[in-house]
């Protein structure tokens, strides 16, 4: 498969998106109403208590919708960035994530990811609504490039 950079004259952007406290409808919604056309799925483990957010069905009913799904795992976060983030210890998760970056799996998935996102209108997914409060932003922080992000709320 051919990768297709953006121009030089124009800035990459890449979306991101959480599915928090979101319907499978209004998830596929926002995606469609951003020109999504690729879900870049950033968890470590692509389980999900919410009905129909578990990799294997996210990808079957984004696939009814012509929108891509790629999974890159070790752009995820270790459990113990996981367990930080649940406690709102932002210092915890980004040391423990910066050290997640730092490993050559997912120095090599970054690049992947940056390419998938140079190819078509790419979303990376995590489950927090708020970018803020989520890995994706120190993800793009450290690999972004400068890169334009949209931050997609369903």
């Amino acid at each position: 498969m051919d990768r297709v950079p953006a121009r030089r004259d124009e800035r990459m952007k890449i979306y991101t998106i959480g599915y928090e406290a979101v319907t499978m409808a209004e998830f596929v919604a926002a995606l469609q109403t951003a020109g999504v056309r690729r879900v870049i799925d950033v968890r470590a483990l692509p389980l999900s208590r919410r009905p129909g957010f578990s990799k294997s069905s996210l990808a079957a009913e984004l696939a009814t919708h012509d929108i891509d799904y790629v999974h890159l795992k070790a752009l995820g976060t270790p459990k113990r960035g996981r367990d930080a983030a649940k406690k709102g210890d932002v210092a915890t998760l980004r040391a423990v994530y910066d050290e997640q970056l730092e490993l050559p799996e997912a120095q090599a998935q970054a690049a992947i990811m940056l390419d998938l996102a140079a190819e078509m209108p790419s979303a990376l997914l995590c489950f927090e609504r708020e970018p803020a409060h989520c890995h994706r932003t120190l993800l793009l922080e450290a690999v972004g490039q400068g890169a334009e992000v949209i931050e997609l709320y369903a």
